[in-house]
């Protein structure tokens, strides 16, 4: 959750116990952690301020992968410690806490990411608890920081790749996966809780259980495996449309795409490629048989042909030639992804791609940003224009009117398109009604509600 704004929590009498502002910043990984810490700070009776001025203390959940999210992460640190002096500092950022000192020596502490109780008993080292358990009930899935009717579902922490450009294992450590059991009671209690879609998260989805050697955990009447295609069948069966981000090109993906094609789960996959240049993807280090990701791609739409690809993509890393770039435009006009995002590249402190040579000019980095962007919003507009006339389930994000703001199966929240939907009737957050495709643009849909 990108937003530096304080997150509002529920209100009661102010002298009955102690206040928490808090920031989260970053990925929906450390979303996940913000709702972790303050699930437990609600457990044991604490407020959510909704403001720093009005808090006993500020919790600053900081993202520290890109410089630019750094820049943004010690912005809120020192806005916290202008309205309210008392902040804790937590997250990626706290891997490395000597910036966060030299910036804000006044920090009353600094933990790294997944540090739920140091991070719980800093907060009692400012202010106690005063826990009335008659009062301070939180609901069985635990607080949530996303709508009512979507949830991120963690299901490991760390990762196994080293790839050069990335400093994730070095904050949060190589692959931990939770057992099987435990993620589906945790998503049966937000479908209970009237989640309608769950989005599985992770730093490499596909590789989950493997540090677990697919260990068997007791669910219901059966054991479940923790493995990727298990544990996507059984979420497929809690009732709710289940979205996969994060899943690296492995060859055991082509069963899980399978499920997609049953209506097990939403066929849609969010592939963080990076690139497709041979010579750019080594210096990556990026993991996967590369070569063959357009023939995976291919036999993924041969099982389901609705399948939606969304991914990200880096332009003008160390060595990057006009060469490789050119070939990366290509390679887009072949796999034609339906979602696709870009990043100039940007060192970040500690990765080995700091060391390549041949670093990229700022301006031929923007260059090539700008013709990747207008190269795939071209494939985008004619994938999108293809769904005109389509009758297609659509989420309702926000209520309106007369047009209401919702996301059809190829969308996640946030980072892809938006389906606007005419009605004669109100719709309400969290509702799926059937819409008629009448017109697109290269990023929204724009249809009526039918059913």
């Amino acid at each position: 959750m990108t937003d530096s704004a304080p997150i509002a929590g529920i209100t009661a009498d102010p002298a009955a116990a102690p206040k928490v502002s808090f920031v989260s910043l970053g990925c929906p990984k450390a979303l996940v952690d913000s709702e972790r810490i303050i699930t437990q700070l609600r457990a044991e009776g604490y407020e959510l301020s909704r403001s720093h001025a009005g808090a006993d203390v500020v919790v600053v959940n900081t993202c520290g992968f890109l410089d630019s999210a750094k820049a943004e992460s010690l912005d809120a640190i020192g806005k916290a410690l202008a309205e309210n002096g008392k902040v804790i500092v937590t997250g990626c950022m706290g891997a490395e806490p000597a910036q966060i000192r030299d910036a804000f020596p006044d920090v009353l502490a600094i933990t790294g990411p997944q540090a739920y109780e140091s991070v719980v008993g800093a907060v009692h080292a400012v202010v106690p608890p005063a826990h009335d358990p008659f009062v301070d009930l939180i609901p069985p899935q635990g607080v949530k920081l996303t709508p009512r009717h979507y949830a991120y579902l963690k299901i490991s922490e760390g990762c196994n790749n080293r790839c050069s450009f990335c400093i994730i294992p070095k904050l949060r450590g190589d692959l931990v996966s939770r057992p099987a059991a435990e993620v589906l009671r945790e998503a049966e209690k937000l479908v209970k809780a009237g989640v309608k879609e769950i989005l599985v998260i992770s730093q490499d989805t596909s590789a989950y259980g493997l540090d677990l050697k697919y260990a068997e955990s007791p669910w219901k009447d059966r054991s479940v495996r923790a493995k990727f295609f298990d544990l996507a069948r059984e979420l497929g069966d809690l009732g709710a449309w289940v979205r996969m981000h994060y899943v690296y090109p492995y060859p055991h993906v082509d069963e899980v795409v399978a499920l997609m094609a049953e209506g097990k789960i939403l066929p849609y996959l969010d592939i963080p490629f990076q690139h497709a240049a041979p010579k750019v993807l080594k210096a990556m280090r990026r993991p996967g048989n590369q070569e063959k990701t357009l023939d995976r791609i291919a036999a993924w739409r041969a099982i389901a042909p609705d399948l939606a690809i969304r991914s990200t993509f880096i332009v003008g890393f160390p060595g990057e030639t006009e060469e490789d770039f050119r070939f990366l435009l290509d390679w887009l006009s072949e796999a034609k992804l339906d979602r696709v995002g870009c990043f100039k590249y940007e060192p970040v402190a500690g990765a080995p791609a700091n060391a390549l040579g041949d670093h990229v000019p700022r301006e031929v980095q923007e260059e090539r940003w700008h013709r990747f962007m207008k190269h795939q919003q071209a494939i985008s507009d004619r994938l999108q224009r293809a769904r005109v006339g389509r009758r297609v389930p659509v989420i309702i994000d926000e209520a309106g009117p007369t047009v209401a703001k919702g996301r059809t199966k190829w969308d996640a929240p946030e980072i892809d398109g938006t389906t606007y939907v005419a009605s004669c009737r109100p719709l309400r957050a969290g509702e799926i009604v059937t819409v008629k495709i009448e017109r697109a643009d290269a990023y929204d849909l724009h249809g009526t509600a039918v059913g």
